[in-house]
């Protein structure tokens, strides 16, 4: 059975949603072909992954199959015909994946923070023509995860992929990893021509939110899916709350929405609002430069007077009022609380 898609011609194209499914780890031959069965029955999933080495932060955890779930991909793609996809996070592991036929790999999150790992995998890599999708970074830092793509591009890989995982944070959040949707738009802005897939299981770490964390990314315009799925849930080894079975992916799959991307030339409400927008956005920014402005004289004043840059004191007051006048106004508390805090930072620096 062979599946007819070409993950290449998707990179040019972008054509469809790329869905990306399988076990977070590869745990036994009868589990993988089991999960592979159930996932043949949807047509829209053309990728099989697996874990075969799993990075873990305790050394008594299970760490992956090794070498031999290797060859069970390759029965499973012989089988059901996918795609098939893997971690690697060393050049020993580019070697023995590509020996064994897998398609498609991709960097994790912990090996992305670390510019050296990502070298050594570049330079083992270096002329070959697989598809490589990196993962975003841990913590919340563009340039890092643009870094390694760019590590992988000068080694002369075509066609790279981003991985939208969410990121770690010590904030209380419903989340394993808070999605922070900025940041793989500001990637977005930096690089449209990587393509962004978004692992909504490693940012959800349950079940229950994912069909809601999916349409959110859908709307955001997302290039496709990694979701985690498993024969047998509850008995996986590694991240079972996460992962869910092929039945209930293809549920998933089939409430997803579509909206469009892009906007026609005859809708002309829409671009009304957003002209409305521009406007309002040109007045926001033209204010915060009249406020710098004032914030500069107010920096002299101190230093000629010999008053110290921060007014703790006077900046806990003005924050609280703005907050109150801001949730009156139907804005979010944090949002307000954010935005005048890094307008604050920003006078701080400039008055110092």
């Amino acid at each position: 059975m062979v599946r007819d898609f070409d993950i290449k011609t998707w990179f040019k194209s972008r054509a469809g949603l790329l869905i990306i499914s399988g076990p977070c780890s590869v745990e036994s031959e009868q589990q993988l072909l089991d999960t592979a069965s159930g996932l043949s029955k949807i047509p829209s999933v053309k990728v099989l992954r697996g874990g075969i080495w799993k990075p873990r932060t305790r050394p008594d955890a299970f760490e992956g199959i090794g070498e031999i779930g290797l060859g069970w991909m390759r029965e499973a793609k012989e089988r059901f015909g996918f795609l098939t996809m893997t971690e690697v996070a060393t050049p020993e592991h580019v070697e023995l994946a590509i020996e064994n036929g897998i398609d498609i790999l991709w960097v994790g999150a912990r090996t992305v923070v670390n510019p050296f790992s990502v070298q050594e995998l570049a330079n083992s890599l270096k002329g070959n023509d697989i598809p490589v999708f990196v993962k975003n970074p841990i913590a919340p830092d563009v340039k890092l995860w643009l870094g390694a793509v760019e590590r992988l591009e000068s080694a002369g890989l075509k066609y790279l992929g981003a991985i939208h995982r969410g990121f770690s944070s010590y904030d209380e959040s419903p989340y394993r990893n808070a999605p922070l949707w900025e940041i793989p738009i500001e990637l977005n802005r930096l690089r449209p021509d990587i393509p962004i897939v978004t692992d909504v299981s490693h940012i959800c770490g349950c079940r229950e939110l994912l069909q809601d964390t999916a349409q959110k990314a859908l709307d955001l315009a997302t290039n496709g899916f990694m979701i985690e799925s498993h024969c047998n849930p509850d008995a996986a080894l590694t991240d079972g709350k996460q992962q869910i079975t092929p039945e209930n992916l293809n549920i998933l799959i089939n409430q997803f929405v579509i909206r469009l991307k892009n906007v026609n030339s005859d809708e002309e409400k829409l671009k009304i609002f957003r002209e409305e927008i521009d406007k309002i956005d040109d007045e926001i920014l033209n204010l915060l430069a009249k406020r710098m402005n004032v914030s500069d004289k107010i920096g002299v004043y101190k230093k000629e007077h010999g008053l110290t840059v921060l007014q703790i004191d006077r900046w806990k007051q003005v924050l609280e009022d703005h907050i109150n006048k801001g949730v009156k106004l139907g804005l979010n508390e944090g949002s307000v609380k954010e935005i005048f805090e890094i307008i604050h930072k920003d006078s701080i620096g400039r008055q110092l």
